[in-house]
């Protein structure tokens, strides 16, 4: 790699930190390719991606963004999962790691918070967006339907009166 290259690779990982809501570090040695094409399928069903860094470029593309303080992570064999998202990248490495254990999170960073391994694991814990936003909506449409269904009793038990005296005589 010549120095256009890294500088090249320095700038796209910057620009991927910037943009990122979520930064995921881990370690993957010993894993094959196939378990890191796994992996990265993962990720991508959830828009989140993995990129295997090179530990000097990517604390160099750290600088100027709010996850310097991720720097001292980067040795050995490194890669970094990122998404907009706060919670994706978290959820799919963690739950990743959990089934192979070739693949170590380290920690993460969400905004200018830095997350050991446990921080990730309780992010990676939590409802995703969508899953809030199901339980938001059940939770507005259960009065309505509760109030559907008591304004709707009244005339329904008087039904059932009435009916239980024409059966009767």
């Amino acid at each position: 790699m010549d120095r256009t290259q890294k500088e090249q690779a320095v700038a796209e990982l910057n620009e991927t930190f910037t943009q990122s809501g979520l930064v995921v570090v881990t370690h993957y040695k010993g894993m094959t390719v196939a378990e890191m094409t796994d992996l990265r399928a993962k990720m991508r069903e959830e828009n989140a991606t993995v990129k295997v860094t090179k530990n000097r470029l990517a604390q160099r593309a750290l600088e100027g963004t709010g996850y310097e303080g991720l720097s001292e992570m980067f040795a050995g064999p490194t890669a970094v999962a990122v998404s907009e998202d706060p919670i994706s990248a978290a959820k799919v490495a963690y739950n990743y790691a959990k089934d192979n254990d070739k693949l170590v999170i380290l920690g993460g960073a969400m905004g200018d918070t830095i997350l050991d391994q446990k921080g990730v694991e309780a992010l990676a814990k939590l409802p995703s967006l969508d899953e809030v936003r199901g339980k938001l909506v059940a939770m507005l449409s259960t009065p309505a339907t509760r109030i559907a269904t008591v304004s709707g009793a009244p005339a329904t038990q008087i039904a059932r009166v009435l009916k239980a005296y024409a059966e009767k005589g």
